[in-house]
């Protein structure tokens, strides 16, 4: 792989409750490996159906702000034609429609740059599948 391009997967265990995890520090931590001081983008994405990449603010209550408002916006019951795994999965196969898969994120001089308060972070609805990955991006 070239010095403009470098990827790398990260495997994170989500538990069995629906979860914001902040994955901010793994993002920088690969962009320190990676990126060298140089201008380019952060790709994130997830490989699941059931999951997605937000920026928003961590820590303040916005992430269980977040995890409400899906629960009023996806409630976990019966509507679902997608119906396998615990009752109401089929609102986690829709979240990606909400919370997309995937965020891209300009990287100047080898630093991730985001707001103030924002975090990158994967959103997970989904107890019945704990074992995650996201895949981290650096073109430079």
């Amino acid at each position: 792989m070239s010095d403009r391009f470098s990827s790398r997967v990260l495997h994170l265990t989500t538990g069995s409750s629906e979860r914001v995890a902040d994955i901010t520090g793994d993002c920088e931590e690969f962009l320190r490996e990676t990126a060298a001081g140089r201008d380019g983008l952060l790709n994130v994405f997830v490989p699941h159906a059931t999951a997605g990449i937000a920026v928003i603010e961590t820590g303040a209550g916005s992430d269980d702000d977040l995890l409400a408002a899906l629960r009023d916006l996806l409630p976990a019951d019966d509507r679902w034609q997608h119906r396998h795994g615990s009752p109401g999965h089929g609102r986690d196969h829709v979240l990606p429609a909400f919370v997309p898969p995937h965020a891209t994120l300009p990287v100047i001089g080898g630093r991730l740059e985001l707001g103030t308060w924002q975090s990158v972070c994967l959103v997970d609805t989904n107890a019945d599948n704990p074992n995650r990955q996201v895949r981290l991006s650096f073109l430079g």
